[in-house]
């Protein structure tokens, strides 16, 4: 159906005519009483209020996931040494199965370090799920060697003041993870001090270290059990 422009200013006039008659205070007096009114003025800030949230979440989408991108490479420059790589390890990723390695996660994005083309290291992220607030999630980079070079926690909710010093903002512990392995550790020493292990733990918070480090153990043994595969040229 073809509509000249009059018949357009017509109909136009007609429904802003309409408008203006169903706005005039004396008719909305009228209708504020009646229930179907209030139900329509709800469902409209209802549907003003979605379309608003619709609108911002559209326009921030895109800056949050870029700032997320961002987090993350910041998070693989701690733990891989740029000098290992040449490449955007962000779009060069691996998917490992990993539920049966306890690291709260069924698989796990492994992210690949190469230069001219080979792997020379690798980087994940891993949980202990069992620290003594909460889960610990932890981040690690493993040359392709299985030695670590380096891991940082990434979010915990363990005691300020005690289990916080997994934190390498809070103390150094953190850092006597660099080149250890499975192959220069005995199962037995991947512990705490307390333990019979090698690596210290903090006075009045034993269990925030002893799961950081039975985690870090794991994250290793599901390196090896993929290291060829993650590796090869």
């Amino acid at each position: 159906m073809k509509f000249d422009s009059e018949t357009l200013k017509s109909q136009a006039a007609h429904y802003l005519d309409w408008l203006k008659r169903w706005l005039d205070p004396a008719n909305l007096a009228g209708l504020r009483p009646k229930l179907e009114f209030q139900t329509g003025i709800l469902a409209g800030f209802a549907l003003i209020a979605s379309v608003l949230l619709g609108v911002t979440n559209c326009s921030t989408e895109g800056t949050i996931q870029q700032r997320l991108a961002e987090d993350l490479q910041n998070s693989l420059a701690e733990v891989v040494p740029a000098e290992l790589h040449d490449n955007d390890m962000l779009q060069d990723t691996r998917i490992i199965p990993s539920a049966e390695y306890n690291i709260a996660a069924d698989e796990t994005v492994v992210y690949l370090a190469k230069k001219a083309g080979l792997v020379t290291a690798v980087c994940f992220k891993f949980i202990a799920p069992d620290g003594y607030s909460g889960a610990i999630n932890m981040i690690m980079g493993v040359d392709r060697d299985g030695k670590l070079l380096g891991v940082r926690v990434l979010s915990h909710k363990e005691t300020p003041g005690l289990g916080d010093k997994i934190e390498v903002a809070k103390s150094n512990w953190i850092l006597d993870f660099v080149g250890r392995s499975l192959e220069n550790l005995t199962p037995t020493q991947w512990a705490v001090k307390k333990d019979g292990g090698e690596f210290d733990q903090f006075a009045g918070a034993t269990i925030t270290p002893r799961k950081s480090v039975q985690a870090i153990y794991r994250g290793l043994q599901l390196f090896k059990a993929y290291q060829a595969e993650l590796i090869k040229p």
